[in-house]
């Protein structure tokens, strides 16, 4: 699958173009909000979510940003690959 990038958003669309998979991330004052993460339920179960997660860490940081989860995905993701901890708001 191959995701796409705007700023604050990747995602997948299919060949229709309907949206089937996404993480948005708006971002203030150094701080990325993870904030939605979609899959669509044709895709439930194939780690997709990871995928998208891992992407946006990798974006954020080369971003040089830190990151606040919010979403309840997101959440335990992080808990799940504490080797990103560093990029969590509040951590060194």
């Amino acid at each position: 699958m191959e995701f796409q990038h705007e700023k604050e958003r990747i995602f997948a669309l299919d060949e229709s173009g309907k949206l089937i998979a996404e993480v948005t991330f708006p971002t203030m004052d150094g701080v990325a909000t993870i904030d939605h993460t979609f899959v669509d339920d044709s895709l439930r179960g194939q780690g997709v979510a990871g995928q998208l997660l891992r992407a946006a860490t990798e974006q954020l940081r080369a971003d040089g940003v830190q990151i606040r989860p919010t979403c309840s995905y997101a959440v335990r993701w992080f808990g799940e690959h504490p080797e990103n901890g560093d990029l969590l708001l509040g951590r060194d």
